[in-house]
């Protein structure tokens, strides 16, 4: 095959074509993860009527092979919402969550895929600045695409072994708008 074809696997210079963003909601995300809707009303009232609790059902997952919960703030630069997309990444011993400190927004482009990203189930989502999520273990994903400049709170598994399998894709992905 010819290798400037448009199909050629080792052409990542052109796009496979645009994939449409949606906006993230719990049921569409479900097959992926779990959606965090930061602004909830609060499930209870705490230290004696000046808070209001909110539990989030966040489905974590962070204690596979050894390892143990970590909080991290990853600091994010906006980035072109449209992409081009080369690679996804996994974490088959946990799940992540993203919290956004600052109210920036991000994408986020994901796939199920047991060897590898089952382009068929590939979506992109637009998170809005009241939003969490956490990627059920497993879950192919695009690294952190923050539309604003802002800080993400980050809940991850860290242990002795490395969990970040990366995947190329054979074209560049490019994302429309919502």
């Amino acid at each position: 095959m010819d290798p400037m074809h448009p199909s050629h696997p080792k052409n990542t210079d052109k796009p496979v074509g645009i994939l449409a963003c949606q906006p993230l909601t719990a049921n569409t995300f479900s097959p992926y993860g779990k959606v965090l809707d930061l602004f909830a009303s609060p499930n209870r009232s705490i230290n004696q009527g000046t808070s209001g609790r909110l539990d989030l059902p966040a489905g974590l997952d962070l204690a596979g092979d050894q390892g143990a919960p970590v909080v991290a703030v990853f600091h994010a630069l906006a980035q072109n919402p449209q992409g081009p997309c080369h690679l996804l990444e996994r974490h088959q011993r946990g799940s992540q969550t993203f919290v956004p400190l600052t109210g920036a927004r991000c994408r986020l482009l994901v796939a199920l895929g047991q060897d590898q990203p089952d382009l068929t189930t590939l979506r992109c989502f637009e998170v809005s600045g009241q939003q969490g999520f956490t990627l059920h273990k497993g879950t192919w994903h695009h690294p952190l695409m923050a539309l604003d400049n802002g800080a993400f709170l980050v809940l991850e598994r860290q242990g002795p072994t490395e969990d970040c399998e990366i995947h190329s894709l054979p074209l560049g992905v490019r994302l429309g708008p919502l």
